[in-house]
């Protein structure tokens, strides 16, 4: 199928100014029938693909996420008639965050290296220590162990609020800036990740909530969103992490959304990790997704 002429696969993984006139120009020009007119609501869900998680150069590279993003921007062209809408995440973070080194220190005040799990046993023996919040710190990693069966992970500092790391990374943000002009809708962005005591991985909910603050619970009015649509298509990073605990937050809330729901399996990667087979963890969630029935489908599949 032909794609646009302003689409350079090449420039993927390029941080360079989105061209969005160009792109818009394009997308008029295309002269495709509104999504409103659409008979089958058909949705792609982005998640966190974001300069730092796709360029090679990012601050929390995922390998193979310059391909995935290939594949996404050929697969959106080439479906484009039948793709009614697209919601971006947008993973977005301050200096001092729990998740950072820059929240911990070791008895000799010595940050947490990036890649650190930090326990509950750990904060209770005093190997690590919280420079803020005491309490909550404790009570949140023990509440990761019981019940996100999960430790505390330190990141590298990623998608911070005003850098180009938090940026749709460029040649992406184009293809959404062209099929919403040539569909004529406004893209949903969903911006997550703001509140400095807890994570955010999943799109719809922190890991551990924060009652009574904005984003601090599950995002109601997306979810709702999300069950307008007929088909949902995700994509984006990491597999392992945003990805994952997107659909597991789709699944747990709204488990009739299960069959509309499907994962293009060659538009994500894992994070890689020195310790942690985080591609195998990746693929048993995958598959117990699809046992609920969620579909497990590629950028070469038809749309259905």
């Amino acid at each position: 199928m032909t794609h646009p002429t302003f689409n350079e696969p090449d420039r993927v993984g390029r941080f360079a100014l989105a061209r969005t006139g160009l792109a818009v120009a394009a997308g008029l020009a295309a002269r495709l029938p509104p999504a409103a007119s659409d008979e089958r609501r058909v949705l792609l869900l982005l998640v966190d693909v974001q300069v730092d998680f796709v360029h090679a150069d990012g601050a929390l590279s995922v390998p193979g996420a310059v391909d995935d993003t290939r594949r996404t921007i050929a697969w959106l062209f080439d479906h484009e008639a039948e793709i009614g809408h697209i919601a971006a995440s947008l993973d977005s973070h301050v200096p001092l965050q729990i998740f950072f080194p820059t929240w911990w220190a070791d008895s000799e005040g010595r940050p947490p290296e990036p890649y650190t799990a930090i326990t509950a046993q750990q904060v209770k023996a005093g190997r690590w220590q919280p420079l803020y919040e005491p309490d909550w710190s404790l009570d949140y990693v023990k509440q990761l162990q019981s019940q996100a069966k999960k430790d505390l992970m330190i990141w590298p500092f990623h998608t911070l609020l005003g850098t180009p790391g938090h940026s749709l990374t460029p040649a992406l943000y184009e293809a959404v800036a062209y099929h919403a002009a040539a569909r004529g809708y406004q893209p949903t962005i969903v911006t997550k990740g703001l509140i400095a005591k807890t994570e955010y991985y999943s799109l719809l909910e922190p890991e551990v909530k924060v009652p009574g603050v904005p984003g601090g619970e599950l995002n109601r009015s997306f979810l709702q969103q999300l069950a307008s649509f007929d088909l949902i298509y995700a994509a984006g990073q990491a597999k392992s992490h945003c990805v994952l605990e997107t659909v597991q937050s789709i699944l747990r809330h709204a488990p009739d959304l299960a069959p509309r729901l499907r994962l293009l399996e060659d538009a994500c990667s894992p994070v890689s990790h020195p310790d942690i087979d985080f591609a195998r963890l990746a693929d048993e969630a995958f598959s117990r997704f699809a046992a609920q029935g969620v579909g497990r489908v590629t950028t070469r599949d038809p749309i259905g």
